[in-house]
């Protein structure tokens, strides 16, 4: 009586199991149709072969060619098996998927997981998505390049040393003659023109360097990653002379290459660099600062007196005052 309901359970389990396991593979792929049967081609045949199948038969039973026995509903689903059936089988990628399935009934989970990736998995090349995103930075980059510089241009207009500097370039090259020998009764009208005057000679004639110079289109992602394999071979090309000149042939350093050095001690940056006034640049190589501890030096030199400068500006003071005392709250009370 007991091997009865043994076996009773266990036939039970097993009968419930298959209902599972179908259930689940209704709604993969073909359902429980094989792809290769709805369109009458084995696992062996060729992806040509797959489509002229389909062809053949997409021409037989499409829903408007199907006579008035076979009604709309039917010709449509029918039509839609035969079509699901040639989209897995026409796809490389879903056709393996399909076969493992076949191959491998019990791994039901897997065989959903590998069914709906890619089926949501986005048809774009992903080649695309690079190039697009690629694109998006470069355009922000370059925005945000030319929003610095304008920005940098509003400032220098109101640096009174630089507005000197462009009115006297202004009045050299006789720029505002036309406009003063005109008589100009709006106020305002003849101060916007002066002030466009200025920026333009501060724009043009002057050296704006760093990171607020003029942007420049080569400096934007997207050239920069077409130069990179001619960057790489550059920057080999200069290691192997500098290892060449400098430290097997023991070669004196060139102005260029001392600037080099003194950028690299300094830890400055392009940018950094790059906005350093001639004369600047003219002291760090009379301090020789190439040598690196020089560098050194000097830099613990400068910082000695950036603290010493502090300890002495009355606002620092007050700052240590109330960081000693450990005041938990600000106050705007000016009395």
């Amino acid at each position: 009586m007991k091997m009865k309901s043994y076996l009773f359970i266990v036939t039970f389990c097993v009968f419930l199991n298959v209902s599972y396991v179908h259930s689940l593979i209704e709604g993969l792929y073909c359902g429980v149709e094989n792809c290769y049967d709805v369109l009458g081609v084995t696992r062996e045949s060729s992806r040509s072969a797959i489509g002229k199948a389909y062809r053949v038969l997409a021409k037989k039973y499409h829903p408007d060619v199907q006579g008035p026995e076979v009604t709309k509903e039917e010709a449509e689903k029918n039509f839609r098996r035969i079509a699901t059936a040639y989209e897995i089988l026409s796809d490389n990628a879903s056709r393996e998927d399909y076969d493992y399935m076949v191959d491998n009934p019990e791994e039901m989970y897997m065989h959903y997981y590998r069914y709906y990736r890619r089926r949501t998995a986005p048809n774009v090349d992903i080649r695309l998505i690079l190039a697009v995103c690629v694109t998006i930075i470069s355009g922000i980059q370059y925005y945000t390049a030319w929003e610095r510089y304008d920005t940098a241009i509003k400032y220098l207009t109101t640096v009174q040393k630089y507005r000197i500097h462009a009115l006297e370039i202004a009045k050299k090259e006789g720029l505002f003659n036309e406009n003063t020998s005109k008589k100009v009764k709006d106020k305002s009208k003849e101060k916007e023109e002066k002030e466009q005057i200025i920026r333009k000679v501060i724009e043009e004639k002057m050296d704006i360097r760093g990171g607020y110079s003029k942007p420049d289109w080569k400096q934007i992602l997207w050239f920069q990653l077409i130069i990179l394999p001619y960057t790489i071979y550059q920057y080999v090309r200069w290691y192997i002379i500098w290892v060449y000149k400098f430290d097997i042939r023991k070669e004196e350093y060139g102005e260029e290459e001392k600037l080099y050095l003194i950028k690299k001690n300094l830890k400055l940056s392009q940018l950094e660099f790059d906005a350093l006034e001639d004369h600047t640049r003219e002291e760090y190589l009379e301090l020789e600062l190439w040598i690196k501890s020089n560098a050194v030096d000097w830099k613990a030199e400068k910082e000695e007196d950036l603290k010493r400068e502090l300890s002495q500006s009355a606002r620092h003071k007050a700052y240590r005052r109330y960081m000693k005392k450990g005041t938990s709250r600000l106050t705007f009370d000016d009395s």
